[in-house]
């Protein structure tokens, strides 16, 4: 039997997009353990492999059976739409030890023989110590892991929540969710959705949390158990260029056009982004991306838009043929 979740009006205004640093964190973790997820990241796969070998990922893979429960405690929705890993890791931090040691013992006993493992019983035993452990051994995967990649992730992730968002105003609620994953049917104010738990439960006014995903593809994460807030987590759209490393040279025309630095920024928007993304993406320096991205967009070339704190980038219909005209055969 599929989950259900039966939306009443006030739900239809209560829907939201969010990002989560610590989400990214948790399911990165889990990457390195499932070759059914590893396609894509293959490269970011062979990069960080040596130093991901120095962490001790025991205690959370412990949490992480194939089929089964993982904590709902760990990773709850953030807060805000863009939360920073600061605020989430606080937030862990702070969570209630008993109800952290009821979710986590449902989750070890969904792990032959975790539950009677020295460490199970050593958490169960001082909740409050497995609080402040895994929160640590998260922080450690988040700054070895995922921060040094994070500009290039959150745009990635900012750049489908502006989509999906457009969509959403194109088609509605019911037209989106089963557009963002297949498992996603919608009839009549309910989502049902295949994968996963299984689960009936009406929002009552809670709305639904949307959350792209990097490391998540290709699964669709639904936590619909309460008292968890009902979250969808689904892999979000370019995946398959995330680790893409920009092109060694850039179309000779381009550069006789426009100059060397506003093509090569002009080439890598294939998808919006941010300035710090792209001068991560670059390796060139914010400065000289900011005067490009300014340039670009003062010619009719690119539009910005903010989402947070930040300002995304997009190529106009103009840049896109610029950009596609310039590399076409027979180019110069």
């Amino acid at each position: 039997m599929p989950s259900r979740l039966h939306f009443d009006e006030d739900d239809f205004l209560r829907c939201r997009f969010v990002v989560s640093p610590l989400w990214e964190t948790q399911e990165a973790v889990r990457t390195l353990r499932r070759p059914d997820r590893q396609g894509y990241h293959a490269p970011w796969l062979r990069r960080i492999r040596a130093v991901a070998d120095g962490l001790d990922l025991t205690p959370l893979w412990l949490l992480m059976p194939r089929h089964g429960h993982s904590p709902d405690w760990l990773v709850p929705p953030p807060a805000g739409p863009a939360a920073s890993v600061e605020e989430e890791l606080a937030a862990l931090r702070a969570v209630d030890p008993h109800t952290a040691r009821a979710d986590t013992a449902r989750s070890l006993a969904d792990t032959p023989g975790a539950l009677d493992s020295a460490t199970g019983r050593a958490w169960l035993a001082d909740p409050a110590r497995m609080v402040r452990e895994l929160t640590d051994a998260l922080e450690a995967a988040w700054e070895v892991l995922v921060a040094p990649d994070w500009p290039r992730l959150r745009a990635l992730l900012e750049a489908d929540i502006a989509f999906h968002s457009r969509r959403l105003a194109e088609v509605g609620l019911g037209g989106l969710l089963p557009e963002i994953h297949r498992d996603c049917a919608w009839r009549s104010g309910t989502l049902t959705v295949q994968s996963g738990g299984r689960y009936e439960r009406r929002l009552g006014g809670q709305g639904l949390v949307l959350m792209p995903s990097v490391f998540t593809w290709p699964d669709l994460i639904s936590t619909f158990e309460p008292p968890a807030r009902p979250t969808l987590v689904y892999p979000a759209r370019g995946i398959g260029g995330l680790w893409t490393e920009p092109a060694a040279t850039t179309p000779d025309a381009l550069v006789r056009l426009l100059g060397r630095g506003r093509a090569t920024v002009l080439g890598a928007l294939t998808d919006p982004a941010s300035t710090t993304a792209l001068a991560h993406r670059l390796r060139l320096a914010p400065s000289s991306v900011s005067a490009h991205l300014t340039a670009l967009r003062d010619a009719g070339l690119l539009t910005s838009r903010r989402y947070g704190h930040q300002v995304l980038y997009e190529r106009t219909p103009l840049g896109i043929a610029l950009a596609s005209g310039a590399t076409a055969p027979g180019d110069g």
